[in-house]
């Protein structure tokens, strides 16, 4: 017998991919401006890994569920540890896999992975695969492009070369959501150039949004993003294009033990916080932080960025497993 939850906003269970061969992604560089253009180290993986291990014991230690999955050297996946741009996983039995630009992240979407969910006991209805659209050169990359409000059935997106119209409007028509398409830029040396995925500028939680307003240059539409998150109970905590830079913006509230909601982020996304955001933020969930700098440096991405959900149905039986 499988259980099925009402729909939910967060998650007490993560998959993470641990890395084999982390390096700054030569395929991805162009268009991601928060990785560093600078040598990776020979004990660069090593590093990446050391940061990977202790993220997962923080989320362990407050009950969160990791379901960890080896990556491969042979894959040569250099991002692969960021799986949320991939796959994402739905109440229903649902599995989404995405279209990538960059090829090599393409390796990521490993069948492997969804059969080993299945051997926990995790029940997968239906796999929408929606990865035909690099044919067409249109991309979509999971939950780094989508911020999804599961509860009012919105799908927010910053476009960009990586986050497509086209792949967004088939998504919320298989998964019945509403798409909340904008335009987010960052500065980069002194041009305005978008911003490649939409979770390192928007946070959405149980009871609030972090969100970067400023990066929306376009006025009518800064407007209706911030009449939309509010219009649905969401308190903004609004934050500065500093602190994206500082990944602020790249955070994931999830369950640990006892039902209690944590908000995960990096050391540097926290530290680049006032106090009277982190108090505001304290308001809706206790925060958790952990150093990511290499991964950060590095593959552009942080904390969330690691972390796909996980809400499948379960077998009864393994639930307490």
């Amino acid at each position: 017998m499988f259980i099925f939850v009402a729909m939910q906003q967060i998650t007490n269970t993560i998959l993470m991919i641990r890395p084999a061969s982390f390096r700054a992604n030569e395929e991805t560089i162009s268009t991601n401006f928060f990785q560093k253009k600078v040598p990776s180290a020979v004990s660069i993986n090593q590093r990446a890994q050391e940061e990977f291990d202790s993220l997962v014991s923080l989320l362990r230690g407050v009950g969160v569920k990791v379901i960890i999955i080896e990556d491969e050297l042979k894959n040569d996946t250099p991002d692969a540890l960021f799986p949320n741009n991939w796959v994402s996983f739905h109440t229903d039995g649902t599995v989404g896999l995405y279209p990538m630009l960059a090829e090599n992240r393409r390796r990521e979407r490993r069948q492997e992975i969804l059969d080993h969910l299945i051997h926990l006991g995790y029940y997968v209805q239906k796999v929408i695969d929606y990865s035909f659209f690099e044919n067409e050169n249109f991309f979509l990359e999971g939950t780094g492009s989508l911020i999804l409000d599961r509860i009012n059935r919105k799908a927010y997106c910053a476009l960009s070369s990586r986050s497509l119209e086209q792949p967004l409007i088939e998504f919320c028509k298989d998964f019945d959501y509403i798409p909340v398409a904008f335009k987010a830029n960052q500065t980069v040396e002194r041009e305005r150039k978008p911003i490649y995925h939409t979770n390192v500028l928007l946070t959405i939680g149980e009871t609030f949004a972090v969100v970067c307003l400023e990066s929306i240059d376009d006025l009518n539409e800064r407007d209706f993003v911030s009449k939309s998150l509010r219009n649905d109970g969401k308190e903004l905590i609004c934050i500065s294009e500093d602190q994206v830079n500082s990944f602020a913006g790249n955070m994931l509230q999830v369950k640990g033990a006892r039902g209690k909601s944590y908000l995960v982020m990096s050391d540097k996304a926290k530290q680049s916080l006032s106090n009277n955001q982190l108090g505001k933020l304290e308001e809706h969930a206790s925060l958790i932080s952990s150093s990511l700098d290499t991964i950060e440096t590095y593959g552009g991405g942080s904390a969330r960025c690691m972390m796909a959900e996980v809400f499948l149905p379960i077998k009864e039986q393994n639930i307490n497993s």
